[in-house]
C-alpha cells in the first residue's frame, strides 16, 4: 500500500506554511486614485513593501500582489497598474497578472506618470524614459543634468497635447514636447526644492508645492503666479483640490496635519490636525465628489466627507493597522476568527482573519474622530502584555492590559470597541507614581468575573472585572521577593500559580489565597503560558531552556533545550500536543509533548514577539520585529498528512519568508518543497505481528453462513417461461451463412478440475492465497466441496489445502482469511478429516500454531491494555 507520509524537510516548514498578512494598509509612497468605468467605482491603489493592495472607496474587499522588491513608486491609469521597484517597472492587469515589464534604467525608479498609451518614468539620476505601453520598447530618453536638474516632481498639464511639466529640486521647472524632444520654456521658480506638481480645476493653472512650506498657484501659459499660501508645518507632501463646486485645496505636511486654503478668498479656511500621525504621503479629492482620501507612513487609509459647515472634513471610513510594530499578539474567542493586537503605538486593535472589513479598533471612536486619533492613547504607554476572555463579554469588560512602565491596569470591552469602565490600582502604593512599580503580567478566570495582576515588586492582587474592586492579595507581605514574570489562574477557578525572578514557582488557593506548593526553578523564568484543558504549565528561562510542570502531579514532565536566544513567546496548540516557540534566534519551534521532541522549526528573516495559535487549529498568528502586520501561517496537517519524525540534533532550519512579502516565483518553490514524499508501505510490518488482508468483509465474513444465505434469497416462484419462445440459432453476418456458437452448455465441462485444484494437486502453495481473493463467497465455497473424494477430488489434495492455511499461519499473513477459509473446510469435511489420520495430524500442526500465535498476540494486546489503563488513570 503506497500512501503520502511524510514532507520534504529540505526548505521551509513541514506544519506550517505562509496564507496572510493582516493589518498591512499603506506605506509613505502616495496613493494612486482609480476609476473604473464599468463599476462606476473608485479603487485606491497602495504600497505596502514589496506588495500593492486595491480597495474600494467603498469599504469592501483589497487584493494584494507582490514583488521581488520593496515597491519605489505607483501609479494606475483605467486599465493598468503600474509599480516600479529598483530599476524594473511591473504593469498589472486585473490588479494581479502582469501584463508588462519595462526595464532600461540604470539608477531606481522614483516618479512614474501614464500617459495615454505611454508611460513616463524617471530614476533618481534623472533620467526620464517614455515607454510605449504596449511594445514595451523606449520612445524617448530624455537625460537631465543632476547638478543643476534633478527631477522631483512631474505632470501632465490638462488639454496640453504631448506636453509635460518637470520639478527640480532647485526649484526651476521646465514644460518639455515629448513628440517632439523639444525644451518649450523653463520656469525660473522660486529658489526652492518642488515637492509636489498638481493640476488644478481650471485650465493652464498648475498648483506647485515647496519644501519651504508654500503653496504657489501658477498659470504656466502666461508664466504668472496667481496665489500664494504658506504653510508653517514644513515641506508640502501632497496637494488635491475639490472638483464639487467649492473651490477648496488640500494640503499635507510631514507632522500628519491638512491645511485648507480658500481658492476665491485666498485664506486658510480649516486645519484637520492629526489625521495622520505621520507625514501626509498622499492626498486626493475624488471627482466632482465631497470626499477626501489621505494616506499616509503610519499604515492608514481614510476617508474624510465634507458635509458639515466650517470647512473641515469628518472622518467617513478607515483601514487602520498599527503605526508601530505589534508586541502582542493573541486569538480572542474560540471560533478563531479576530486576532487581539497591542503594538507599540499604545493601540489595541482587533484583526479578522476572515475579512479586513470586520477590524475593530478599541478606542472610544466618538473621542477619536473629535480630537484625533491620539486622544485616547496619550495619556497611556503602550500594552506590554494583556489577557482576554469572552465568557461575560456581553455583560462588562473582557480583557485586561498591562502598560509599560505603568502601575495601573486597564479594562477593556470589545463589544463596544473602547476602553473599559475600570483602571485597576492596589491601594497599598497610595497612587505614589514614583516608587517604580509597574504591571507585569495578567490573568482572566475561565468564568470571566476575575483578573490576576502580577507587579514588579513581588505583589499578586486579584480583582472583580465587574466591579473594579479589590479581592485580595496572594501572600500575606508579597507573593515573591522580586518581580513576577508569570501568572496563570487554571480552568476551574481553584489554583493560580505564579512564577518570580526569585526562581520560585509557587501554587496558590484561588478563593483563599493560601500557599500550597513552592518549587525551585533552575533558572530566572521568562514568561510563563498554561494550557487550561490539560493542566500542562509552560516555563520559559533566562537559560534558554522550557521546562513543562503538570499541575496536578505538580512535577517537571518535560524540558525542552535548542533555543540560541531568549524566548519571546510561547503557545500550545489547541490539543496541548504541540508548544510552538518564538524566540530571538529568529526560529518558530515545534516540540511535540507526549514524545518530547522537536518536530518542526524554521527560520524568519525578522525575529517574532508574539505567536498565537487559534482556538481551532488552523491558523498560527505572529507578529515580528520592525514589522508592522500579523502574518497568519495555516496548519497543513489539517487538509494533508504530514509526517512528524523528531528533527535531528545537528537539524538546520531554512529561512521561510513572511506570508505577503514574496515575490510568486518564491512561494511556488516553497510550495514543491512541501510537496507529500511517497511513502510505500511494506508489506508486513513486523514478523511477530499479525497482517490482515484488507478485503471487504463481505468477501470472507459471510463463508460460514452461505447456506442460509441462499435459502433466503431462494425465489419464492419458478420463472416463468415465455408461451412462444422462438427456437433458433443465430448466425453470422456474410457471403455464406455461419451459424454462431451454441449456448447450451456442455456437461462434459463440470468434469473437468479448476486451476485451484491442479495447484493444490502439484502441491504449488505460492499464488493460492492470491487466486483466493479474487474468487467469490460461492466459488470460493464451490472450490472447497469438490476438494472432497465424493466430489471428484482426493484426500492429498485436502492435505496440500491444510498445509497451505498452515503456511499462511506461519507467515502472519493474511491472517483473518486463513481464519475463514480453515472454518469453512472443517464445516464442509469434519467428519472426513476425523477418519483420515493423515489430515488428522495436519488439523493438528495448524491447532499448535494457532494456540502459539493466540497466546503471543494476547500477550502483546495485554500489555497495551495495561499501558492505555495506565495512561488513562495515573497522574502523569
Amino acid at each position: 500500500m503506497a500512501v503520502s507520509m511524510s514532507v520534504s524537510r529540505e526548505k521551509g516548514s513541514s506544519i506550517f506554511s505562509g496564507f496572510r498578512a493582516l493589518g498591512l494598509y499603506s506605506s509613505h509612497l502616495p496613493h494612486v486614485v482609480r476609476f473604473h468605468k464599468k463599476h462606476r467605482e473608485f479603487y485606491v491603489v497602495t504600497a505596502v513593501g514589496q506588495c500593492f493592495h486595491t480597495y474600494n472607496v467603498s469599504p469592501r474587499g483589497n487584493q494584494g500582489n507582490a514583488l521581488s522588491e520593496d515597491i519605489s513608486c505607483l501609479a494606475a491609469d483605467r486599465m493598468l497598474v503600474y509599480a516600479a521597484y529598483g530599476k524594473v517597472i511591473s504593469a498589472f492587469a486585473k490588479n494581479r497578472e502582469v501584463v508588462h515589464t519595462y526595464k532600461g534604467h540604470q539608477a531606481d525608479v522614483h516618479l512614474l506618470l501614464p500617459f495615454g498609451d505611454h508611460l513616463i518614468s524617471v530614476d533618481k539620476e534623472s533620467v526620464v524614459i517614455i515607454w510605449d505601453v504596449e511594445s514595451e520598447d523606449t520612445y524617448l530618453q530624455i537625460s537631465f543634468d543632476k547638478a543643476s536638474f534633478e527631477v522631483s516632481a512631474v505632470m501632465h498639464p490638462s488639454t496640453y497635447l504631448n506636453k509635460i511639466l518637470f520639478g527640480s529640486s532647485q526649484g526651476s521647472l521646465q514644460l518639455w514636447n515629448v513628440k517632439s524632444n523639444k525644451l518649450l520654456f523653463t520656469f525660473p521658480g522660486w529658489a526652492c526644492a518642488v515637492t509636489v506638481l498638481q493640476q488644478t480645476p481650471a485650465v493652464d493653472v498648475v498648483g506647485i508645492g515647496l519644501a519651504s512650506g508654500q503653496i504657489i498657484i501658477h498659470n504656466i501659459k502666461f508664466n504668472e503666479t496667481l496665489m500664494k499660501f504658506q504653510q508653517d508645518w514644513g515641506p508640502i507632501t501632497a496637494l488635491s483640490f475639490r472638483t464639487d463646486g467649492h473651490p477648496v485645496m488640500a494640503a499635507g505636511s510631514p507632522v500628519g496635519h491638512i491645511g485648507l486654503w480658500d481658492l476665491e478668498e485666498k485664506k486658510l479656511i480649516g486645519q484637520m490636525r492629526d489625521a495622520h500621525t505621520t507625514a501626509i504621503a498622499g492626498l486626493t479629492f475624488l471627482h466632482s465628489e465631497p470626499l477626501l482620501i489621505s494616506n499616509g507612513a503610519d499604515n492608514a487609509i481614510r476617508v474624510w466627507i465634507f458635509d458639515t459647515p466650517g470647512g473641515e472634513g469628518r472622518l467617513l471610513r478607515f483601514r487602520m493597522g498599527h503605526s508601530a510594530p505589534p508586541t502582542k499578539v493573541q486569538h480572542y474567542d474560540l471560533s478563531g476568527q479576530h486576532i487581539l493586537s497591542a503594538g507599540q503605538d499604545g493601540t489595541l486593535q482587533s484583526f479578522s482573519t476572515v475579512h479586513e472589513s470586520r477590524q475593530k479598533r478599541s478606542l472610544n471612536k466618538a473621542k477619536s474622530k473629535k480630537k484625533s486619533v491620539l486622544y485616547d492613547t496619550a495619556k497611556l504607554p503602550p500594552i506590554t502584555t494583556f489577557a482576554s476572555e469572552s465568557a461575560r463579554q456581553s455583560d462588562w469588560d473582557g480583557i485586561v492590559a498591562c502598560h509599560q512602565g505603568f502601575l495601573v491596569t486597564t479594562t477593556w470591552n470589545y463589544q463596544k470597541g473602547s476602553m473599559g469602565a475600570h483602571k485597576l490600582e492596589p491601594e497599598r502604593f497610595n497612587k505614589n507614581r514614583a516608587l517604580n512599580v509597574h504591571a507585569t503580567a495578567v490573568d482572566i478566570s475561565s468564568c470571566g468575573n476575575f483578573a490576576v495582576v502580577a507587579l514588579s515588586s513581588g505583589h499578586i492582587d486579584a480583582y472583580n472585572i465587574q466591579s473594579g474592586f479589590h479581592r485580595g492579595q496572594f501572600g500575606k507581605d508579597s507573593a515573591h521577593s522580586g518581580p513576577v514574570r508569570g501568572v496563570a489562574v487554571d480552568g476551574l477557578n481553584e489554583l493560580v500559580v505564579s512564577a518570580g525572578a526569585d526562581r520560585l514557582l509557587k501554587i496558590w488557593k484561588f478563593k483563599s489565597k493560601e500557599l500550597l506548593h513552592t518549587d525551585s526553578l533552575p533558572s530566572s523564568p521568562a514568561s510563563t503560558l498554561l494550557h487550561r484543558d490539560s493542566g500542562m504549565l509552560a516555563i520559559a528561562l533566562d537559560d534558554f531552556t522550557i521546562s513543562i510542570l503538570d499541575m496536578e502531579t505538580r512535577r517537571t514532565v518535560r524540558r525542552f533545550c535548542g533555543q540560541r536566544g531568549q524566548v519571546n513567546d510561547m503557545t500550545f496548540s489547541p490539543d496541548g500536543r504541540w508548544l510552538i516557540v518564538a524566540s530571538m534566534d529568529c526560529t518558530i519551534r515545534t516540540w511535540d509533548l507526549p514524545s518530547g521532541s522537536l518536530v518542526n522549526c524554521f527560520l524568519v528573516d525578522s525575529a517574532a514577539v508574539s505567536i498565537s495559535f487559534s482556538p481551532t487549529g488552523n491558523f498560527l498568528a505572529s507578529s515580528h520585529v520592525d514589522c508592522l502586520g500579523i502574518y497568519l501561517w495555516s496548519n497543513n496537517t489539517l487538509c494533508s498528512l504530514v509526517s512528524l519524525c523528531p528533527l535531528p540534533a545537528d537539524y538546520e532550519p531554512s529561512v521561510v519568508m513572511l506570508p505577503g512579502t514574496s515575490d510568486d516565483e518564491e512561494v511556488d518553490t516553497a510550495v514543491e518543497s512541501l510537496e507529500m514524499a511517497e511513502y510505500v508501505s511494506p508489506a508486513q510490518l513486523d514478523e511477530q505481528l499479525i497482517t490482515l488482508s484488507l478485503l471487504p468483509e463481505s468477501r470472507w465474513k459471510n463463508l460460514l453462513n452461505l447456506d442460509i444465505i441462499k435459502k433466503r434469497n431462494k425465489p419464492k416462484e419458478p420463472p416463468k417461461v415465455p408461451k412462444a419462445a422462438p427456437f433458433f440459432i443465430p448466425t453470422i453476418p456474410g457471403l455464406v451463412p455461419q451459424f454462431g456458437q451454441s449456448k447450451v452448455v456442455n456437461l462434459g465441462m463440470l468434469a473437468q478440475k479448476s486451476s485451484f485444484y491442479l495447484q493444490l494437486e502439484g502441491a504449488l502453495e505460492t499464488n493460492l492465497c492470491k487466486f483466493l481473493k479474487e474468487l467469490g463467497p460461492s466459488a470460493i465455497d464451490t472450490e472447497l466441496r469438490s476438494l472432497a473424494p465424493d466430489m471428484g477430488g482426493d484426500i492429498r489434495v485436502m492435505q496440500s489445502f491444510l498445509k497451505m492455511i498452515g503456511t499462511m499461519l506461519h507467515l502472519k499473513k493474511d491472517f483473518d482469511l486463513a481464519q475463514a477459509y480453515l472454518a469453512l473446510f472443517l464445516k464442509l469435511h469434519l467428519q472426513l478429516i476425523a477418519e483420515q489420520p493423515i489430515l488428522m495430524e495436519e488439523a493438528e500442526r495448524i491447532l499448535e500454531q494457532l494456540e502459539e500465535t493466540w497466546i503471543s498476540m494476547q500477550s502483546l494486546l495485554n500489555q497495551s491494555m495495561c499501558l492505555l489503563s495506565y495512561i488513562k488513570s495515573a497522574l502523569m
